[in-house]
């Protein structure tokens, strides 16, 4: 039997202790992956990998580890894409699953929102509108039917 296990895109991550609370409860491993030293809940299926400060050093560590049986947790559409590739399942921090078929529009919208942004300069819109309660609710959601999905797949 494959071991299911979430890797979190951590540095910015809204979610981590969710994704503890239903990683846990299916008994299923998380590595943090960060950039600088993050706490996490002593357990012994939450771990944490720091990376160097590297350009990109935590999104290819998780595209290396990524693989049929993890579940990925990242807002980077990039990532995402690469672990697709890897045969992931992966989720955003607002429960928004990206898939084979949604990332390439995902990678365009992405694209044209850069070239927005480098156009328009100061008067660029910033970053992503915040974080609800709804998102909050549709990521649990999101996560334990992925998990449980995982599971079915690994034959758990």
């Amino acid at each position: 039997m494959a071991e299911i296990r979430v890797l979190v895109d951590a540095d910015a991550c809204p979610v981590k202790e969710e994704v503890y609370r239903v990683a846990l409860r299916h008994g299923v491993a998380v590595v943090i992956v960060a950039n600088a030293y993050l706490r996490i809940p002593e357990h012994r299926l939450i771990s944490r990998q720091v990376v160097t400060d590297g350009f990109d050093a935590a999104d290819d560590w998780v595209a290396d580890q990524a693989d049929p049986f993890s579940l990925v947790i990242t807002a980077d559409i990039l990532l995402a894409q690469r672990c697709l590739d890897k045969g992931a399942r992966v989720l955003s921090p607002t429960g928004k699953p990206f898939t084979d078929a949604s990332i390439g529009s995902a990678v365009a919208v992405r694209a044209i929102h850069q070239d927005l942004r480098a156009g328009l300069g100061e008067n660029a819109p910033r970053g992503a509108p915040p974080f609800s309660k709804q998102d909050r609710s549709r990521f649990l959601n999101a996560m334990d039917t992925a998990l449980v999905a995982l599971k079915k797949a690994a034959g758990s």
